[in-house]
C-alpha cells in the first residue's frame, strides 16, 4: 500500500468519526456473497448538464462523473485519505516539487482502447488550463507533465503544493481518451467536449448507454473496469444503473415506498424520522461536507442597470445576523443540521470557528440597516427549485426572518437548467445554494467561494485583493500551521463581509430499499454505484 507523503491533510477526525458513527448505524453490512447482476433505479432530483470531468460545474454532473471516470489517484472509502486508482503507486520528492506515478498495467477505456501515460497527460494538461472550465485553479501548481519511460508520469509542480494528491483525485483530474476526443468533430476544446459528452467513453465502473434529457439517463455495466470485487471478479456487480430524473420531493419517495424505484437523493430533512420508521426501508443519513446558505449577488448595480441593495455590506450583514439559523435548523432539518460556523464546513481540512459567525439579533439587524444606504428596506428575490420542500422552506423562513427590516423577499420557483443559466450569467438576486467538497482540502471551496479570480468568487462580484493574495500564499504553504493560520485570516474576513447568508452544514439524506446494499456516499459527495448490489 502507497504510503502517504507529509503533505496529506485529512477531514477533521472528530466530525468525521460523527458522522461514520450516524450512518454505520443505518447502512446495511456488505455480506461476503455479492449478488452480481440486475438493474438499479436511483432517482436523482435534478439531470446532469453536461458529462465532461473538466466543463461540468455542479454536483448534479459530477455525481454521475464518479461513475464513468476514474482517475489517477481515487479518495478512500471514508473519503478523509488516498487510494491508488488508474496509478498503482506514487510519489513525493523531497522539496515537494516533483510527484511521480506508475501507471496500472492492463487498464482499459469502456471501449476497450488501453489508458496510457499518454492519455493522463494529455487530460492534465487539459484539465489544468485556464481556458477550460472553473476547476482549473485546483491543478494551477502543475509546471509541466513529462512521460519518462513506459507506464510513468512525471509531475513538476511550479512550487510545493500541500493538496497535490488531493487535487489528483477530482472529477476533473478524470483520465479520458486522448485520441477519440482530437478526432472528435468541432474547432475547439468546448465543441469537441460537447460531443464527446454527449457519448462519453470513461475509466469507470459503469459506461454510457443513453440519455432522454431531464427525465432519465442509463448507465451499463464497463466490462473492461479494472477493480475486481471481493468475489475476484471485476466490479461492478450491477448489469444496469438507470438514473430517473424526479424534482418533486414527495414524488420520489413515493416511488420508493412503492417499490418502483430502489432508491432515491435528497429525501427532504422533514420525512427522515417518519421514513426512518419503516421496517421496510432504509433512511440513511450518510456524512458529509455539505453546507447550505443562500448566494448573493454583489454587483453595484443588476444587468438591467437599477442599483443592487446587496452591494452594500451593512445590508447583507443586517439579512445574516436577522436570520434565525437554529430556527431554520429546526424548521428545515428538524434538527438534523448545525449551523454553519464558517463558508466550510467543519469536517473541510483548514476549517476555522465556532459557533454561528452571525447569531440572531434583530436589534442589531435593525441598526446595520439604519447604517446602511437602505434604511427604509427594498425588494428583492431568491431563486429555488420547484419541488424542494427544503429550499422553499428556507426561502420562506427568509421571508418572515427578514420582513422587520423592511425587505420583502419574493420566492421565484425556477428549474435547475434555468437557474444555472441566470448565475452563470451574473443576472441574479440571491439563490440557494448548497456546496459540497470534491476534495479532502479546504482549497477547492475557498478557490470556489473567495477567489476572485476564478468565476468572480461564485460568480457573485465579491471582491477583496489581500485576500485573494492570501489565498494565493496558502497554495504555496508547507508548513501546516502557517497554512492553517492563512486560512484562518481568509475565513474571518469573508465570513463578515462575504456574498452569503451562512445557514447550516448536514448530511446526505438517502433512501433505499432494504435490498440495496454497497451503496456509498462519500463525505466528498460521491454517488458510488461500483460496489453496489440487490441481494
Amino acid at each position: 500500500m502507497t504510503d502517504i507523503p507529509k503533505f496529506r491533510c485529512p477531514l477533521r477526525a472528530g466530525a468525521l468519526a460523527l458522522g461514520m458513527a450516524i450512518a454505520a448505524a443505518t447502512v446495511p453490512s456488505v455480506s461476503d456473497a455479492q449478488t452480481r447482476g440486475g438493474t438499479l433505479t436511483y432517482a436523482r432530483y435534478v439531470d446532469a448538464n453536461f458529462l465532461d470531468p473538466v466543463f461540468c460545474d455542479g454536483n448534479s454532473d459530477i455525481w454521475i462523473l464518479s461513475n464513468l471516470f476514474d482517475t489517477l489517484i481515487l479518495p478512500s472509502e471514508n473519503g478523509s485519505g488516498f487510494q491508488p486508482g488508474l496509478a498503482s503507486d506514487w510519489s513525493i520528492s523531497d522539496d515537494g516539487m516533483t510527484v511521480s506515478l506508475t501507471m496500472r498495467d492492463g487498464t482499459k477505456f469502456s471501449d476497450g482502447s488501453a489508458i496510457t501515460a499518454e492519455d493522463a497527460k494529455w487530460s492534465l494538461d487539459r484539465a489544468r488550463s485556464p481556458e477550460n472550465g472553473i476547476y482549473n485553479s485546483i491543478l494551477s501548481s502543475i509546471d509541466t507533465l513529462t512521460i519518462p519511460a513506459e507506464g510513468k508520469l512525471e509531475i513538476s509542480l511550479k512550487h510545493p503544493d500541500p493538496a497535490i494528491l488531493a487535487a489528483l483525485t477530482a472529477f476533473n483530474a478524470a483520465v479520458l481518451p486522448s485520441k477519440l476526443y482530437e478526432a472528435a468533430p468541432g474547432e475547439t476544446v468546448i465543441e469537441k467536449a460537447r460531443v464527446m459528452g454527449a457519448n462519453p467513453v470513461g475509466s469507470g465502473p459503469f459506461m454510457f448507454d443513453s440519455w432522454s434529457r431531464g427525465a432519465s439517463m442509463k448507465l451499463v455495466r464497463n466490462p473492461h473496469y479494472w477493480r475486481e470485487g471481493t468475489d475476484g471478479k471485476p466490479l461492478p456487480y450491477l448489469d444496469t444503473l438507470e438514473f430517473e430524473i424526479i424534482p418533486d420531493d414527495a414524488t420520489r419517495i413515493l416511488k420508493v415506498q412503492s417499490g418502483e424505484i430502489d432508491g432515491a437523493e435528497f429525501i427532504p430533512f422533514s420525512r427522515v424520522n417518519e421514513l426512518k420508521a419503516d421496517p421496510e426501508l432504509n433512511m440513511t443519513i450518510f456524512p458529509g461536507t455539505k453546507v447550505v446558505f443562500a448566494n448573493m449577488n454583489v454587483r453595484p448595480e443588476f444587468k438591467d442597470g437599477s442599483p443592487n441593495p446587496l452591494s452594500d455590506v451593512k445590508v447583507r450583514q443586517a439579512l445574516n445576523y436577522a436570520t434565525d439559523k437554529d430556527a431554520v435548523i429546526g424548521i428545515v432539518t428538524h434538527g438534523i443540521g448545525t449551523p454553519m460556523s464558517s463558508y466550510m464546513s467543519s469536517a473541510t481540512p483548514m476549517h476555522s470557528g465556532e459557533g454561528s459567525v452571525f447569531p440572531f439579533d434583530i436589534d442589531k439587524a435593525k441598526a446595520l440597516m439604519t447604517e446602511s444606504g437602505w434604511p427604509d428596506g427594498f425588494e428583492t428575490t431568491i431563486l429555488v427549485l420547484p419541488g424542494s420542500v427544503d429550499e422553499i422552506g428556507i426561502a420562506t423562513a427568509l421571508q418572515q426572518f427578514w420582513a422587520p427590516l423592511g425587505v420583502k423577499l419574493s420566492i421565484e420557483q425556477v428549474d435547475n437548467a434555468t437557474r444555472q443559466a441566470l448565475w452563470h450569467a451574473g443576472d441574479y438576486p440571491i439563490r440557494a445554494m448548497q456546496w459540497t467538497d470534491d476534495i479532502s482540502d479546504g482549497s477547492q471551496i475557498t478557490g470556489f467561494k473567495v477567489y476572485s479570480p476564478n468565476i468572480e468568487a461564485q460568480r457573485s462580484g465579491w471582491h477583496n485583493a489581500s485576500i485573494d493574495l492570501l489565498y494565493e500564499e496558502s497554495q504555496k504553504e508547507t508548513d501546516p500551521e502557517k497554512r492553517i493560520a492563512l486560512y484562518a485570516e481568509i475565513q474571518a474576513e469573508y465570513n463578515q463581509t462575504g456574498p452569503e447568508i451562512q445557514l447550516f452544514e448536514a448530511g446526505y439524506p438517502v433512501l433505499l430499499q432494504n435490498d440495496v446494499v454497497g451503496f456509498v456516499q462519500l463525505p466528498l459527495g460521491n454517488n458510488i454505484f461500483a460496489k453496489a448490489y440487490k441481494e
